[in-house]
């Protein structure tokens, strides 16, 4: 689908035929549901956040007749549970739940698509396990460094947004502003829940208020839903509080391992929370992947050039069966 300037937009609302709930152990069960022709191309969607879960909307990025989707929540958001859980979830548990649901799925391989932490996560799939990846489709890169986790939770972005910034570190008492990933760790996992939603509210806010070029207000209203804040909140924290369990640059340094999986990078310019400068990295080390740097745009695949970049890959590759 077009609009009027030309740019492909969502393909129509589509439902599942079929869904579920997977025990991948550790006292988690994760959702799942495939979409689309149950004899067409294989893919894997891997949401953001982490903690974000999945939409509807993220079944509309494929093309329903040449594509079969699998989309799920990963540990402890959206439909699956225990909701908001930390305990047995970290990138290399995702990683291995991946793999469960491709088997669940039936197939060998697979193009993986991931956006913004999905990115991480699907660099760290791909680099794990290339001989089960077909293609990668990714948006808004996050590598999870230090320096990005910094820009955007201590000092960077802050002083693009100073008016939402404020709002931000308002929980967060001055002598403890040296190092928000940490303060916010301590409230969001405090026993008293009162405590937890209201740094949940005030980080899921922040992110939300600020990942498009211009204001999302119904995407801002999501983001401060208590029950939606907390997964988000909680297990986002909990990841940059680990650096996603990996060796610094890790995934910038392994990109060679991509080498073979042809690529598509959809970049923002005016991503906030993801600056290009990553994505330029990323694409410098895998020389091989398309870069499609969209002006006028900033981090979310809802905006117009990059749904319509992303809807091109996905159509691009959905010629390739390998």
């Amino acid at each position: 689908m077009n609009d009027p300037r030309g740019l492909r937009t969502l393909y129509p609302p589509i439902s599942p035929y079929a869904s579920g709930t997977l025990d991948v152990g550790d006292g988690h069960s994760v959702y799942w549901e495939i979409s689309g022709n149950p004899e067409g191309k294989p893919a894997v969607f891997l949401h953001g956040g982490p903690g974000g879960g999945c939409s509807p909307a993220h079944r509309r990025l494929f093309d329903p007749e040449r594509y079969r989707v699998l989309l799920f929540d990963q540990r402890g958001c959206g439909r699956s549970r225990p909701h908001a859980e930390l305990e047995a979830n970290t990138t290399w548990h995702l990683v291995e739940d991946i793999e469960r649901l491709r088997a669940v799925m039936g197939v060998e391989e697979w193009l993986v698509f991931g956006g913004s932490w999905g990115s991480t996560l699907a660099l760290a799939y791909a680099e794990t396990h290339p001989e089960r990846v077909t293609e990668l489709v990714l948006r808004g890169i996050f590598t999870m460094r230090k320096s990005e986790i910094d820009w955007y939770y201590q000092k960077g972005a802050s002083m693009i947004f100073p008016d939402r910034w404020e709002k931000f570190v308002a929980p967060i008492a001055e002598d403890e502003r040296d190092d928000f990933v940490a303060a916010y760790r301590r409230r969001l996992t405090h026993e008293d829940r009162a405590v937890r939603v209201e740094a949940a509210r005030a980080w899921s806010v922040w992110e939300g208020s600020t990942i498009t070029l211009l204001p999302d207000e119904a995407g801002i209203s999501r983001h401060d839903q208590a029950d939606y804040a907390l997964a988000f909140s909680r297990i986002e924290n909990h990841y940059f509080s680990h650096l996603g369990w990996f060796e610094e640059g890790q995934l910038i340094r392994d990109a060679h391992k991509l080498k073979n999986i042809p690529g598509v990078i959809v970049q923002g310019r005016y991503d906030m929370a993801c600056p290009v400068q990553t994505a330029w990295e990323l694409h410098r080390a895998w020389p091989e992947a398309d870069l499609k740097i969209v002006e006028g745009a900033g981090h979310a695949f809802s905006e117009p050039g990059i749904l319509h970049h992303l809807v091109e890959a996905n159509d691009r590759f959905a010629e390739k069966l390998r």
